[in-house]
């Protein structure tokens, strides 16, 4: 029973991104589109292609909130470092620290290491266990990483209450 909803949940995924990215709405593509999907999902499980250890990224809530918070995290670190790039004067203080990751799966820990990445200004540079070596390019964004709103975001996107540290 594991394997169909683990086939399931993936389809419903596959389906929302093909829908996403297609654009297009009308009954025969829609129902196409369903088709395509639980094909791919088929073969692909017949093939023994889809292990049992991937966790297919269901579009609840929580995970959507945390990828339009981290937009705007992004957004805003690019506005500060183009900043910092085209006014030499102001501070730039490189710097490497480590995070603790309090996340309870490995997938959670890997969303925040990437998430570290993604926003300009920081590089997650190793994982060991549940240790993130980070570099920073300033001390302020080291700081705002250290606070541990990001920490806590990935753990309620995660689906882990409460975040314990």
């Amino acid at each position: 029973m594991s394997t169909l909803k683990h086939a399931f949940n993936l389809s419903l995924f596959l389906f929302a991104i093909w829908l996403l990215l297609s654009g297009h709405y009308n009954p025969l593509l829609l129902v196409l589109g369903i088709l395509s999907t639980l094909l791919v999902v088929l073969l692909a499980t017949r093939a023994d292609l889809i292990d049992r250890e991937t966790q297919p990224v269901l579009l609840k809530p929580s995970v959507l909130f945390y990828w339009f918070w981290l937009g705007r995290e992004i957004i805003r670190s690019n506005i500060d470092v183009a900043r910092r790039i085209l006014s030499p004067r102001m501070p730039i203080s490189p710097n490497v620290f480590t995070v603790r990751a309090v996340q309870q799966t490995d997938l959670g820990r890997v969303t925040y290491a990437n998430s570290i990445t993604l926003v300009p200004g920081t590089v997650a540079m190793d994982v060991d266990g549940d240790v993130i070596t980070v570099h920073a390019l300033t001390k302020a964004a080291a700081a705002e990483l250290k606070r541990g709103e990001m920490n806590r975001r990935v753990c309620n996107a995660e689906g882990v209450f409460p975040c314990s540290p």
